[in-house]
Order: C-alpha cells, then structure tokens, then sequence
C-alpha cells in the first residue's frame, strides 16, 4: 500500500515537471521562430527554416495541450516529445551549417529537462538517440559540404557533455522527487497529528486559549468558551472579548472570577518559544469542579478509615465487655486480677487508636521550625530511653555534619518515636542493633535513616506497611507508620522503605535550611 501511494505520488511530480517541460519548449519554439533571423540561425535555407520553426511551434502548442493519464502514457509522450526536439534542433543545426552556434547547446537543456521528467535508462536512451542525431548531422555535414573534419573532436566532446548533463541532471531529479515526497510525508503526518492535538483540546476538562504574540486568540476549546461566558473569536484581541482575563494576565494572577459565570477559574500561563516570539497557552481550571473532587476524595477516604476504626475498636470493646460481665461474677482474686488485666490492655489499645486518629486530624496544622537535625535525633533518643531502657543500650546515631532542617518539632517527634519503636521492637537488642543515620543528601535536602538488625519485613507485606491498621504486632494499632508517612508529607518531607541487607530501614527526607 504505501509503496503504490508513493507510486502515484511520484507519477504526479513528474505529470506537473512535464508540463514546466513542455511550456519551456513553446518558450523555445517561440524564441526561434521570432529570433532566429537575428541570430543568423538558418541563414543558409531561410525558407527552410521557417518551415521547420513555424512546424515545431505548432507540435510544441499540441504537446503542452496533451495531458497523459498514466505513468506508461507519460513516458510515451515524453519520448516523442524529446525525439521532436532532437530532429528539429539537430535540422536546425545542419540548416545552419554549422555548429558554433547555441543550438547544440539548446539539446543540453533539452536533456536536461528530459532527465527531470524520464525515470531509469530511459534518460541514458536519450542522450544516446541525441549524440547519434548529431554525429549524424556532423558527417553529412563533411561528406556534402566539405566541411572541415577536425570538428568532429568538437561534437564528440559536445555529445560526451550530453551523456554528464543526463546523468547528473537525473540525480538531481532524483534527489529531489525523493526530498518532495519526504516532505509530502511529513506534511502529511503533521496534519494528523494537528487534527489528534486539535481533538485532544476540544475533549480536554480543562479550558484551553492559545494566544499569539499581539495577545489576540488563535485557538481556544468549548470548555474554556463555558468557563470565561463569551465566545471566543479567532484573531480578536483578548482585552476586547474578556477584559478581566486580560487584567488577571498583565496582574501575573492565578485566579480570576468571571462575572458571565460567576466561577472562579485556576489560571495556568505557558510560554512557547519565548525567544522567537511564540505562542501563550492559557489553561483555565474550575475551582470549584477541584474542590468537588477533593472533597469526593476525603470522603471516600474518610469512610474507609472510620470503617476500619469501627472494625478495630469493636474488638477491644467485645473483649472488654466480656471481661467486665465476667469480673462481676468472679470471686477469685487471681481470675480478677486476669480479666482487670485484659480491660485495661484493650483500654489502652483503645486510647492509642484515639489518640492516633487525633494525630492525624491535626496533620495540617503545622509549626515548622529550623532545627538542627542532628542534636534534635539526640535528644529523641535520651527522651525514648526514659521510657525504653534498652534505646540507650541499642540505638547509635552517626553524624559527620550538623545539618538543619525545616520540621514541626511535634511532628518530627512523633515520626522518630513511631519508627523508633518499631525498630527497638524487632531488632537483636544488641549493641548498635539501630543505626540512625543524618547526612545532607543533596543541596537543600537532608536524609534522616534508621536502620535495625532484625528479620526485616517480608517482600508480600512491603507495600502494606503505610496502610492503616496494618499491623503484624497482636498489641499495635496498625496506625504508626500512617500517621508518621502522613505527617511527613504535611512538612513537604517523605518517608519511605527502602531495600536493606539486614532488617528494615527507613528514610525520611526532609527540607534543609537552603
């Protein structure tokens, strides 16, 4: 398929340089007709001559008139085409008797022409079927005029120079039927890919206006028409159709309210090709459609974590009202002492859920501070240890520099206590067992990683360790590492589990002072 479209294709390049060949040669035609008198061609016959311009004017008119269908009738009418031009130049030639004149010269652009228009040998066939009409007309010039034979060295360096006028006008010709059909291609392909683009911007959420140098509108979609209220004309200024996005723009705002309306649109500028004097792109954004979906998005994540709040608070509850039912009737003290103890750990359990949800909630509310990163972790870990003998025995920290960062010093506290925990939990409670590592990774950002030497966390459960009440611990909420990965990114930091050779290792990236 693609091979017969550049085919045909190539079948119509050489149609429209056929019809440039043929105006050249009633432009020929013509010339000789007029001038030829002037030039002293034909002086010898001058009747005879006449005849032979006026005969070629005519068969040149017919030629350009006839307009082949097909690529076999093309090269057809072309061969008789350049058969005509060789019987009437080279009979020109020996009207004239003589070959110092520009006719000869004339069959080069002859030739040349012919090779923009012939494919393959057939442009070798005419500058062969050329030198032999002109090494023919040059003998009968010797044999019946006694002409001097030192001028056939002349003729045969002039047909030398058909063969090359042939042959290199036909790479040329070549060259550029190949460029032409690279660019139809292209031109091709941009057009598709204009008509994608231009459907991609009618279907976008999002209004779009292009705007050009002189701030007039060159394209804009239905959704930017329902947002600002005002159609929008292609080549009309912007001030003229919405002035106040036109104010909004020269304000540098990010907003604007469009009275037609009544919405307030998000207002998004790109450039393009600043340097060159581009286009602007505007995109216009609903508010109002952002917060729909925001508060779409809480919900639903709302109803997910007061389902799983229920879920986890009902077993506790279960237990501690059968334990209660059962500590009425109970006398034994030993029996008391257990069920007293099974209230109180499910009471607790409990008051951490609570108390985790409340952590969560206030996640927004953020005091960030410059704190040196490195004595901050210290003081975590002496602050733990009162809590946690075995964090003064296992936990190192290591610090070569002093780096500080930007953090809510309540919510760092609550992130390094919850991964403190976890590591102190499972690792050998062995010298050194967690490792806390502060270092500045990069200009403007500090890693704080805590390593342990415990099992570590099985790959099936790596990607459910910041789930809420995912927990593999009987007595832990499942909430710790949420709360802590939500408190991160409230403070533009992240945390995150990355691979380690032994146990689990956590990374929290937070902002530096830079």
């Amino acid at each position: 398929m693609t091979l017969s479209l550049s085919r045909l294709e190539g079948d119509t390049t050489r149609s429209v340089s056929l019809r440039y060949f043929n105006f050249y040669r009633v432009v020929i035609a013509s010339l000789l007709a007029i001038f030829g008198s002037v030039f002293s061609i034909g002086s010898s016959a001058p009747q005879a001559y006449a005849v032979v311009a006026i005969a070629y004017w005519f068969a040149a008119i017919a030629f350009a008139v006839l307009t082949p269908r097909s690529g076999t009738q093309l090269k057809f009418l072309l061969t008789w085409q350049v058969a005509l031009d060789v019987v009437v130049l080279t009979g020109i030639m020996f009207i004239s008797g003589s070959q110092r004149g520009t006719v000869p010269y004339l069959l080069m652009s002859t030739l040349a022409g012919a090779a923009l228009v012939a494919e393959g040998r057939l442009v070798l066939g005419f500058a062969a079927m050329t030198t032999i009409a002109v090494l023919t007309e040059q003998g009968l010039q010797v044999v019946l005029f006694g002409v001097n034979a030192d001028d056939m060295a002349r003729t045969g360096i002039i047909c030398l120079g058909y063969f090359a006028v042939a042959l290199v006008a036909r790479l040329l010709a070549r060259r550029a039927i190949e460029n032409e059909l690279l660019a139809q291609q292209r031109g091709q392909a941009l057009q598709r890919q204009m008509r994608v683009n231009h459907r991609i911007i009618e279907d976008m959420q999002d209004g779009v206006i292009v705007l050009d140098i002189d701030n007039c509108v060159r394209q804009s979609n239905p959704r930017a028409v329902d947002l600002v209220g005002v159609e929008l004309v292609e080549g009309e200024p912007l001030d003229l159709r919405v002035p106040a996005l036109g104010a909004a723009l020269r304000a540098g705002q990010h907003s604007v309210r469009f009275e037609q309306t009544g919405k307030l649109v998000s207002l998004r500028k790109v450039e393009v090709e600043v340097e060159e004097g581009g286009d602007t792109v505007l995109y216009l954004e609903d508010t109002d459609r952002i917060e729909a979906q925001a508060r779409q998005l809480k919900l639903a994540a709302l109803g997910r974590l007061t389902a799983n709040i229920a879920h986890e608070i009902r077993n506790p509850l279960a237990s501690v009202s059968q334990a209660a039912e059962l500590l009425v009737d109970e006398k034994r003290a030993a029996m008391q002492q257990r069920l007293s103890r099974i209230v109180l750990d499910n009471a607790g359990r409990i008051d951490r859920i609570v108390r985790d949800v409340l952590e969560l909630g206030r996640r927004d509310r953020t005091t960030p501070e410059l704190l040196d990163a490195t004595l901050f972790v210290h003081n975590c870990v002496e602050e733990f240890a009162m809590h946690t003998e075995s964090a003064r025995r296992c936990v190192v920290v290591q610090s070569s520099e002093q780096p500080r960062i930007h953090f809510d010093r309540v919510h760092l506290t609550q992130i390094l206590g919850n991964l403190l925990g976890n590591a102190l939990r499972y690792c050998r409670q062995e010298p050194g067992s967690v490792e806390i590592r502060i270092a500045p990774l990069a200009e403007g950002v500090v890693l704080i990683a805590i390593r342990d030497d415990g099992p570590g966390i099985q790959e099936s459960q790596r990607e459910q360790v910041f789930e809420p009440f995912h927990t593999t611990d009987p007595k832990g909420t499942g909430l710790g590492l949420y709360v802590a990965r939500e408190l991160a990114v409230a403070n533009a930091a992240s945390l995150s589990l990355v691979d380690s050779a032994a146990g689990a290792e956590f990374h929290l990236i937070a902002r530096s002072e830079e």
